[in-house]
């Protein structure tokens, strides 16, 4: 009797025993679970979060490229500037007798004063919402008073933008010692290196540096 009441007393510790162990193992796995749920979770969130504050980052870029369009040639500015005016601008928009289809395809009127060194002058007309898309290159211009279709054809064609939109074109007259080489670009399509090719006339047509003295702008819209 003692040896079967000995063995059923240590069958039910043995029991009671592993009984606990379960337990134990049981809380342990559940914290361990939600510890790694949590972490995921979290993790799974900051990544989300970053991805979608790097693409409204990238977003806002493009789009404040896409709008700053206007200022494509905002170098101009870097130099001494002097006053152009025209007869063909009118609160800030140009005349439509300068347009090559609706109108006579004329060089805007140009007016400024003599500027101080300056031998000759040339002048540039860009689309800056095309590209810098050339309408108007003159160079060795010796009058600073030029009348409405002054310039000839080969130095002219007036704006035509697409039909319903409108663009600002600028007028660039820079006032120069000497003269140069040769206009760099081409009239009457884009010119991607308009910057580069407006600086190649600080260099005169004997190499030497330091020719360019001012520059005159003159900045006017015109619609389709």
């Amino acid at each position: 009797m003692k040896i079967k009441k000995y063995i059923s007393i240590s069958l039910c510790m043995l029991f009671t025993i592993s009984a606990a162990g379960c337990g134990d193992s049981s809380e342990k796995s559940d914290e361990t679970t939600t510890e790694i749920t949590t972490e995921t979770a979290s993790e799974a969130v900051d990544e989300t979060t970053d991805e979608s504050v790097d693409k409204t980052a990238d977003e806002t870029t493009e789009n404040t490229t896409a709008e700053s369009d206007n200022d494509l040639n905002g170098f101009v500015n870097d130099y001494n500037l002097f006053d152009v005016t025209s007869e063909n601008l009118h609160d800030g928009v140009w005349d439509d007798v300068i347009s090559y289809d609706k109108g006579s395809n004329h060089s805007p009127e140009l007016s400024w004063d003599p500027v101080d060194g300056a031998s000759l002058y040339l002048v540039y007309m860009t689309d800056v919402d095309a590209g810098n898309w050339v309408h108007w290159m003159s160079n060795n211009v010796t009058d600073t008073k030029l009348p409405e279709g002054w310039a000839p054809e080969t130095d002219y064609k007036g704006p035509y933008p697409p039909k319903g939109s409108t663009h600002t074109y600028e007028i660039y007259v820079v006032a120069l010692k000497n003269p140069i080489e040769r206009m760099k670009g081409s009239l009457d399509g884009q010119n991607p290196k308009f910057e580069e090719n407006f600086k190649s006339v600080d260099t005169d047509a004997d190499g030497n540096s330091g020719n360019m003295i001012a520059v005159g702008k003159l900045s006017g819209t015109f619609s389709e």
